[in-house]
Protein backbone atom coordinates (compact mmCIF):
# COMPACT_ATOMS: atom_id res chain seq x y z
CA UNK A 1 0.00 0.00 0.00
CA UNK A 2 1.77 3.29 -0.95
CA UNK A 3 0.96 7.05 0.00
CA UNK A 4 0.27 9.26 -2.72
CA UNK A 5 3.28 11.93 -2.77
CA UNK A 6 4.86 11.17 0.42
CA UNK A 7 2.09 11.81 2.35
CA UNK A 8 1.78 9.63 5.69
CA UNK A 9 -1.21 6.88 5.57
CA UNK A 10 -3.70 6.84 8.30
CA UNK A 11 -5.62 4.10 9.28
CA UNK A 12 -9.03 5.38 10.32
CA UNK A 13 -11.38 2.53 12.40
CA UNK A 14 -14.80 2.97 11.66
CA UNK A 15 -15.61 2.32 15.81
CA UNK A 16 -19.18 0.90 16.94
CA UNK A 17 -21.00 0.65 13.92
CA UNK A 18 -24.38 1.80 15.87
CA UNK A 19 -23.08 5.29 16.85
CA UNK A 20 -21.93 7.89 14.93
CA UNK A 21 -18.46 6.66 13.77
CA UNK A 22 -19.04 5.31 10.08
CA UNK A 23 -21.39 9.05 9.00
CA UNK A 24 -18.23 10.94 10.53
CA UNK A 25 -15.93 9.13 8.75
CA UNK A 26 -17.79 9.46 5.52
CA UNK A 27 -17.76 12.92 5.66
CA UNK A 28 -14.29 13.66 6.93
CA UNK A 29 -13.45 11.78 3.22
CA UNK A 30 -15.33 14.49 1.75
CA UNK A 31 -13.04 17.27 2.43
CA UNK A 32 -10.23 17.91 -0.21
CA UNK A 33 -7.92 19.16 2.71
CA UNK A 34 -7.84 15.65 4.53
CA UNK A 35 -6.06 14.30 1.12
CA UNK A 36 -3.69 17.07 0.97
CA UNK A 37 -2.61 16.27 4.47
CA UNK A 38 -2.52 12.15 4.54
CA UNK A 39 -3.94 9.25 2.47
CA UNK A 40 -6.60 7.71 4.91
CA UNK A 41 -7.67 4.07 4.95
CA UNK A 42 -10.57 3.23 6.20
CA UNK A 43 -10.33 0.00 8.41
CA UNK A 44 -14.35 -0.78 8.65
CA UNK A 45 -17.17 -2.70 7.45
CA UNK A 46 -17.62 -1.88 3.63
CA UNK A 47 -21.28 -2.15 3.95
CA UNK A 48 -22.21 0.20 6.64
CA UNK A 49 -19.97 2.94 4.89
CA UNK A 50 -21.94 2.27 1.70
CA UNK A 51 -25.14 2.96 3.62
CA UNK A 52 -23.65 6.66 4.87
CA UNK A 53 -21.71 7.00 1.54
CA UNK A 54 -25.14 6.71 -0.55
CA UNK A 55 -27.22 9.38 1.99
CA UNK A 56 -24.89 11.59 2.58
CA UNK A 57 -21.61 11.87 0.08
CA UNK A 58 -22.35 9.94 -3.05
CA UNK A 59 -19.81 11.09 -4.92
CA UNK A 60 -17.44 8.95 -2.75
CA UNK A 61 -15.73 6.01 -4.51
CA UNK A 62 -14.78 3.04 -1.90
CA UNK A 63 -12.14 0.69 -3.34
CA UNK A 64 -12.63 -2.81 -1.14
CA UNK A 65 -9.22 -3.72 -2.21
CA UNK A 66 -6.98 -1.39 0.54
CA UNK A 67 -4.98 -0.07 -2.60
CA UNK A 68 -4.46 3.01 -2.97
CA UNK A 69 -5.90 4.95 -6.42
CA UNK A 70 -6.67 8.25 -7.22
CA UNK A 71 -9.82 9.49 -6.31
CA UNK A 72 -11.21 7.03 -4.24
CA UNK A 73 -11.21 5.86 -0.73
CA UNK A 74 -9.72 2.36 -0.02
CA UNK A 75 -11.47 0.17 2.55
CA UNK A 76 -9.70 -2.70 4.79
CA UNK A 77 -12.79 -4.87 5.78
CA UNK A 78 -11.65 -7.52 7.80
CA UNK A 79 -15.17 -8.55 9.42
CA UNK A 80 -17.10 -10.18 11.28
CA UNK A 81 -20.28 -8.11 9.37
CA UNK A 82 -21.19 -5.61 11.96
CA UNK A 83 -25.08 -5.49 10.62
CA UNK A 84 -27.08 -8.35 9.69
CA UNK A 85 -30.10 -8.07 7.03
CA UNK A 86 -31.57 -4.54 8.81
CA UNK A 87 -29.08 -1.22 10.01
CA UNK A 88 -28.42 -0.78 13.55
CA UNK A 89 -28.80 2.21 15.58
CA UNK A 90 -28.35 4.00 18.72
CA UNK A 91 -27.81 0.82 21.15
CA UNK A 92 -25.69 -1.64 22.17
CA UNK A 93 -25.08 -4.50 19.90
CA UNK A 94 -22.75 -7.38 20.57
CA UNK A 95 -21.91 -7.93 16.48
CA UNK A 96 -21.03 -4.16 16.43
CA UNK A 97 -18.75 -4.63 19.74
CA UNK A 98 -16.67 -7.55 17.80
CA UNK A 99 -16.47 -5.77 15.00
CA UNK A 100 -15.08 -2.89 16.12
CA UNK A 101 -12.65 -4.68 17.83
CA UNK A 102 -11.54 -6.73 14.59
CA UNK A 103 -11.04 -2.81 12.99
CA UNK A 104 -8.32 -1.64 15.77
CA UNK A 105 -6.57 -5.24 15.69
CA UNK A 106 -6.09 -4.64 12.32
CA UNK A 107 -5.22 -1.42 12.10
CA UNK A 108 -2.34 -2.13 14.95
CA UNK A 109 -1.20 -4.65 12.49
CA UNK A 110 -0.91 -2.26 9.07
CA UNK A 111 1.21 -0.29 11.38
CA UNK A 112 3.16 -2.77 12.67
CA UNK A 113 3.34 -3.98 8.90
CA UNK A 114 4.51 -0.52 7.96
CA UNK A 115 1.64 -0.33 5.44
CA UNK A 116 -0.07 2.79 7.65
CA UNK A 117 1.90 5.08 9.49
CA UNK A 118 -1.04 6.20 12.59
CA UNK A 119 -4.05 5.99 13.89
CA UNK A 120 -7.30 7.68 14.20
CA UNK A 121 -9.98 5.86 15.68
CA UNK A 122 -13.79 6.82 15.74
CA UNK A 123 -15.67 5.75 18.70
CA UNK A 124 -16.67 2.59 20.58
CA UNK A 125 -18.71 1.29 23.40
CA UNK A 126 -17.68 -0.12 26.40
CA UNK A 127 -21.06 -2.08 26.98
CA UNK A 128 -20.91 -3.23 23.20
CA UNK A 129 -17.27 -4.43 23.22
CA UNK A 130 -17.95 -6.10 26.83
CA UNK A 131 -20.77 -7.90 25.33
CA UNK A 132 -18.30 -9.27 22.61
CA UNK A 133 -15.73 -10.66 25.09
CA UNK A 134 -13.45 -8.00 25.41
CA UNK A 135 -11.07 -8.59 28.25
CA UNK A 136 -10.64 -4.20 27.86
CA UNK A 137 -12.62 -1.87 29.02
CA UNK A 138 -11.57 0.69 26.07
CA UNK A 139 -9.51 1.50 23.48
CA UNK A 140 -6.49 2.92 25.32
CA UNK A 141 -5.93 -0.99 27.40
CA UNK A 142 -6.23 -3.11 24.42
CA UNK A 143 -3.77 -0.85 22.27
CA UNK A 144 -1.15 -0.54 25.46
CA UNK A 145 -1.93 -4.91 25.28
CA UNK A 146 -1.27 -4.79 21.73
CA UNK A 147 1.81 -2.72 21.27
CA UNK A 148 3.20 -3.97 24.82
CA UNK A 149 3.33 -0.41 26.38
CA UNK A 150 3.40 -0.39 30.13
CA UNK A 151 3.75 3.01 30.04
CA UNK A 152 0.62 5.64 28.97
CA UNK A 153 -1.38 8.47 29.15
CA UNK A 154 -4.02 10.62 28.05
CA UNK A 155 -3.42 14.26 26.45
CA UNK A 156 -6.78 16.15 24.79
CA UNK A 157 -5.71 18.53 22.84
CA UNK A 158 -7.36 22.25 21.27
CA UNK A 159 -6.75 24.83 19.46
CA UNK A 160 -4.51 26.56 22.04
CA UNK A 161 -5.00 24.20 24.88
CA UNK A 162 -3.08 20.92 25.58
CA UNK A 163 -3.95 18.29 28.50
CA UNK A 164 -2.63 15.35 29.68
CA UNK A 165 -3.90 13.88 32.79
CA UNK A 166 -1.92 12.18 35.78
CA UNK A 167 -4.80 10.29 36.94
CA UNK A 168 -8.16 9.20 34.38
CA UNK A 169 -11.23 6.90 35.16
CA UNK A 170 -10.77 6.35 38.84
CA UNK A 171 -13.31 7.99 41.54
CA UNK A 172 -11.95 11.35 42.84
CA UNK A 173 -11.30 10.29 46.59
CA UNK A 174 -8.41 7.82 45.16
CA UNK A 175 -6.45 10.19 43.17
CA UNK A 176 -4.41 11.34 46.16
CA UNK A 177 -3.83 7.51 46.99
CA UNK A 178 -2.70 7.26 43.02
CA UNK A 179 -0.82 9.85 42.63
CA UNK A 180 3.48 9.12 42.91
CA UNK A 181 6.02 10.56 42.08
CA UNK A 182 7.57 8.41 39.65
CA UNK A 183 3.92 8.44 37.82
CA UNK A 184 4.00 12.16 37.74
CA UNK A 185 7.35 11.95 36.23
CA UNK A 186 6.39 9.90 33.78
CA UNK A 187 3.28 11.54 32.31
CA UNK A 188 5.39 15.13 32.15
CA UNK A 189 7.87 13.34 30.04
CA UNK A 190 5.39 11.73 28.04
CA UNK A 191 3.15 15.59 27.73
CA UNK A 192 6.96 16.81 26.59
CA UNK A 193 7.34 14.52 24.29
CA UNK A 194 4.00 14.42 22.56
CA UNK A 195 4.08 18.33 22.41
CA UNK A 196 7.72 18.10 20.70
CA UNK A 197 6.15 16.06 18.16
CA UNK A 198 3.28 18.14 17.33
CA UNK A 199 5.75 21.07 16.28
CA UNK A 200 7.04 22.72 19.59
CA UNK A 201 10.69 22.66 19.95
CA UNK A 202 11.20 23.93 23.65
CA UNK A 203 7.89 22.74 25.28
CA UNK A 204 6.91 24.86 28.43
CA UNK A 205 5.24 22.54 30.32
CA UNK A 206 2.72 23.64 33.68
CA UNK A 207 1.56 21.11 36.26
CA UNK A 208 -1.37 21.71 38.24
CA UNK A 209 -1.41 21.47 42.00
CA UNK A 210 -4.09 18.73 43.78
CA UNK A 211 -5.85 21.09 46.27
CA UNK A 212 -6.65 24.66 45.94
CA UNK A 213 -3.88 27.42 45.40
CA UNK A 214 -1.76 24.15 44.98
CA UNK A 215 -1.55 23.61 48.67
CA UNK A 216 -1.17 26.89 49.67
CA UNK A 217 2.46 25.53 50.97
CA UNK A 218 0.63 22.53 52.77
CA UNK A 219 -1.85 24.09 54.20
CA UNK A 220 -4.72 22.50 52.14
CA UNK A 221 -2.88 19.37 51.94
CA UNK A 222 0.70 17.74 51.58
CA UNK A 223 0.60 16.43 47.79
CA UNK A 224 2.16 19.62 46.86
CA UNK A 225 4.73 18.87 48.71
CA UNK A 226 5.34 15.23 48.97
CA UNK A 227 4.80 14.54 45.18
CA UNK A 228 3.82 16.92 42.89
CA UNK A 229 6.78 19.92 43.96
CA UNK A 230 9.47 16.87 43.65
CA UNK A 231 8.36 15.18 40.54
CA UNK A 232 8.46 18.54 38.86
CA UNK A 233 12.49 19.07 39.76
CA UNK A 234 13.36 15.80 38.58
CA UNK A 235 11.58 16.60 35.40
CA UNK A 236 13.68 19.91 35.35
CA UNK A 237 16.61 17.85 36.18
CA UNK A 238 16.17 15.56 33.40
CA UNK A 239 16.40 19.30 30.92
CA UNK A 240 12.79 19.81 30.55
CA UNK A 241 11.31 23.44 31.38
CA UNK A 242 8.22 22.26 33.74
CA UNK A 243 6.95 24.80 36.27
CA UNK A 244 4.64 24.03 38.94
CA UNK A 245 2.87 23.09 41.23
CA UNK A 246 0.32 25.94 40.04
CA UNK A 247 -3.48 26.69 40.98
CA UNK A 248 -5.39 24.88 38.86
CA UNK A 249 -8.03 27.84 38.83
CA UNK A 250 -5.68 30.32 36.63
CA UNK A 251 -3.17 27.84 34.75
CA UNK A 252 -5.57 27.03 31.72
CA UNK A 253 -6.01 30.54 31.49
CA UNK A 254 -2.17 31.24 31.06
CA UNK A 255 -1.99 28.19 29.15
CA UNK A 256 -4.58 29.30 26.46
CA UNK A 257 -3.02 33.43 26.48
CA UNK A 258 0.81 31.13 25.56
CA UNK A 259 2.14 30.80 28.16
CA UNK A 260 2.73 27.11 27.87
CA UNK A 261 2.69 25.06 25.54
CA UNK A 262 1.48 21.76 27.74
CA UNK A 263 -0.54 21.20 31.20
CA UNK A 264 -0.75 18.30 33.24
CA UNK A 265 -3.37 17.89 35.38
CA UNK A 266 -4.32 15.51 38.05
CA UNK A 267 -7.29 14.69 37.50
CA UNK A 268 -10.19 13.78 34.85
CA UNK A 269 -12.37 16.66 35.94
CA UNK A 270 -9.44 19.17 36.55
CA UNK A 271 -8.15 19.25 32.90
CA UNK A 272 -11.08 18.13 30.68
CA UNK A 273 -13.59 20.80 32.17
CA UNK A 274 -11.20 24.00 30.68
CA UNK A 275 -10.69 21.76 27.69
CA UNK A 276 -14.13 20.99 26.86
CA UNK A 277 -15.55 24.32 27.74
CA UNK A 278 -13.09 25.91 25.34
CA UNK A 279 -13.26 23.09 22.30
CA UNK A 280 -16.33 21.30 23.15
CA UNK A 281 -16.85 20.06 19.16
CA UNK A 282 -12.91 20.05 18.21
CA UNK A 283 -11.23 18.32 20.69
CA UNK A 284 -8.78 15.73 19.84
CA UNK A 285 -7.67 12.26 21.91
CA UNK A 286 -4.70 11.44 22.21
CA UNK A 287 -2.86 8.25 23.97
CA UNK A 288 0.52 9.27 24.92
CA UNK A 289 3.61 6.57 25.22
CA UNK A 290 2.20 4.34 22.35
CA UNK A 291 4.87 3.36 19.82
CA UNK A 292 2.48 4.35 17.50
CA UNK A 293 0.60 7.60 16.71
CA UNK A 294 -2.60 7.32 18.34
CA UNK A 295 -5.26 10.12 17.87
CA UNK A 296 -9.14 9.84 18.58
CA UNK A 297 -12.39 11.46 18.56
CA UNK A 298 -13.37 13.56 21.89
CA UNK A 299 -16.88 12.34 22.32
CA UNK A 300 -18.53 8.76 22.57
CA UNK A 301 -20.71 7.11 19.96
CA UNK A 302 -23.67 9.58 20.47
CA UNK A 303 -26.36 6.92 20.14
CA UNK A 304 -29.04 9.55 20.65
CA UNK A 305 -28.32 10.74 17.28
CA UNK A 306 -26.74 7.89 14.89
CA UNK A 307 -27.95 7.03 11.59
CA UNK A 308 -29.90 10.65 11.48
CA UNK A 309 -27.01 11.95 8.99
CA UNK A 310 -26.85 15.25 11.82
CA UNK A 311 -22.99 14.64 13.32
CA UNK A 312 -20.82 17.15 13.67
CA UNK A 313 -16.94 15.34 12.01
CA UNK A 314 -15.23 18.15 13.24
CA UNK A 315 -13.14 15.99 16.28
CA UNK A 316 -12.56 13.78 13.14
CA UNK A 317 -11.35 16.14 11.12
CA UNK A 318 -9.19 17.20 13.83
CA UNK A 319 -7.94 13.92 14.79
CA UNK A 320 -7.28 13.30 11.41
CA UNK A 321 -5.16 16.54 10.90
CA UNK A 322 -3.22 16.30 13.94
CA UNK A 323 -2.08 12.33 13.40
CA UNK A 324 -1.25 13.67 9.79
CA UNK A 325 1.44 16.33 11.85
CA UNK A 326 2.75 13.64 14.34
CA UNK A 327 3.66 11.21 11.40
CA UNK A 328 4.88 13.58 9.17
CA UNK A 329 7.39 14.98 12.09
CA UNK A 330 8.00 11.52 12.84
CA UNK A 331 8.64 9.98 9.42
CA UNK A 332 11.34 13.03 8.95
Amino acid sequence: MAAGRGLPVLALTMGDAAGIGPEIIVKCLTLPEIREICTPVVIGDLDVLGYYRDRLAPEITFTASGEVAEGQSPVVDPGPPAWGSEPVFGRADERCGAASLAYIEKAVEMIKAGEADGLVTAPITKAAIRMAKSPFPGHTEMLAHLTGTREFAMMLVGRNLRVSLATIHIPLSRVPEELTRDGLTSVIRLTHEAVTLMGVTKPRIAVCGLNPHAGEEGLFGPEEQEIISPAVAQSVKEGMAVHGPLPADTVFHQAVAGAYDGVVAMYHDQGLGPLKTLYFDEGVNVTLGLPIIRTSVDHGTAYDIAGRGIASPESMIEAVKLAALMASRRKS
